[in-house]
Parts: C-alpha cells; structure tokens; sequence
C-alpha cells in the first residue's frame, strides 16, 4: 500500500512539471504583432472635442487621452484613460485572432461598457456595434495624421433602417511633448518595437521601454526581452 502511494505521489510530481503547450504563447504573440499597427497610439495626447464644424456657442472641451501596453498571463492589449472625457473615460483594446478584427471595450461617461468590432484600413481604425436596446448603430474611427503627432476619433450613429452615419463628435489631440512635423525615432522599445522613452536596466546595460506597461512586462522577465531584442538587432546587422 504504501508503494502505491509513493508512486502515486511521484506520479503527481511529474504532472506539475510538464511544460505548458506552447500555443498560449504563440496567441499572444500573434495579438501583439497585430496591435503593434497601433504602436503609434502609445503615449499621451492632449486634445479638446465638440462637433465636426462647431458654431459659436457649441460645446467645445478639453481632454487628456493616454493609450499604454497591457500584459497579463495570456493576455495582451492597448489601455486607453481618459481625464475629463466628456464621453468616454477608458478603453481596452483586443486583437480577436478567431475573428481577425479589432475589439474595443469602451467604458462610457457613466460607467457603462460598450464593445465595438471592426478592422484597420488604410490607416483608419472603424470600430461598430449594434445598441442592442435602441438597435442604433454606433461607430468610432480613430487615425493619426500631422507624422504621427495628431491623433484623431470621431463618434458616429446610425438610426435602425438608415444608411446615412451621423457624426455626433470628434476629438483632436496632439501629441504630448510633441510639435507638429516629422518626428526621427531614436530609441527602440524593447518589448513593443515602438519609440522608447522610459529606460530600463539590466545587468548594468541601459535599455528603453515605450509606456509604464512595457515597463512592468520588461521588469517581469528581463532576460527574455533581452535575449530577443538583442538577436533582432544582430539580424538587422
């Protein structure tokens, strides 16, 4: 009997060593390689919002938009925050590999999620759902323009049975500690491939991340992201 349980015990002992298939993480590389379209979107803006051609006396405001990487187990995304949106107050946003599109989890001016769908083209972002208690069509498009330093998102509706889309707003931001005009990349991200602007150390070498999440997904495993940075850089060569 005690046999049995010994190799029993062993047997469980094994089982915790096996190594996790690595389909995981091949799906979140994959959704990552796909958000780094949107690498550009990293970083604050500073923008103020109103109607797509304000007349005097339009409600015109001012807000801070500040878009960052995410990293958690399997999972990976783009989180958006927003101070004094008038609409919208943060976001998150997916690459959904089963459906080849973009997912956009939208927490509302009052607290309420939306979660929109859709595809990059041609630069534009065009992110839709369906309101599924008015059956309206929503719709957000976000872009880049100025060499990157503008960014640029627009709300618009569609009543249910129309086909004409009805631009409630836009937000127009530029881009924090940036000016307009052509913008040289100096240091790399060596987590997201994007602009570093944070550094970072290990093993005294001095490496530079592109928001506090790469930050803290670097911090996790140094090694890892050195290794591959490294080995990029030596095939660029």
């Amino acid at each position: 009997m005690k046999r049995l349980l010994l190799v029993g015990a062993l047997l469980l002992g094994a089982c915790a060593f096996i190594p996790v298939s690595p389909a995981a993480d091949s799906e979140r590389e994959q959704a990552k390689e796909a958000l780094k379209a949107l690498q550009d979107f990293i970083g604050g803006w500073k923008g103020s919002g109103g109607p797509p051609r304000p007349r005097p006396g339009a409600p015109i405001w001012n807000e801070t938009l500040d878009w960052s990487w995410r990293f958690k187990g399997d999972d990976v995304w783009l989180a958006l925050k927003i101070e004094k949106g008038k609409h919208f107050k943060s976001g998150a946003l997916r690459y959904l590999l089963d459906k080849k599109v973009y997912q956009l989890t939208a927490e509302d001016a009052k607290g309420k999620k939306r979660v929109f769908e859709g595809m990059l083209k041609n630069d534009y972002l065009t992110l839709e759902r369906v309101d599924p208690e008015t059956k309206e069509s929503q719709k957000i498009v976000m872009n880049l323009a100025g060499d990157g330093v503008r960014f640029i998102y627009r709300y618009d509706h569609k009543d249910e049975g129309k086909t004409l889309w009805i631009n409630d707003f836009q937000v127009a931001s530029t881009k924090i500690g940036e000016s307009l005009g052509a913008t040289e990349k100096k240091q790399e991200c060596v987590v997201s491939g994007g602009l570093g602007t944070v550094a970072v150390s290990f093993k005294g070498e001095t490496f530079y991340v592109c928001c506090s999440g790469c930050r803290d997904e670097f911090n996790a495993n140094p090694e890892k992201y050195v290794k591959e940075f490294k080995a990029k850089k030596a095939g660029k060569n």
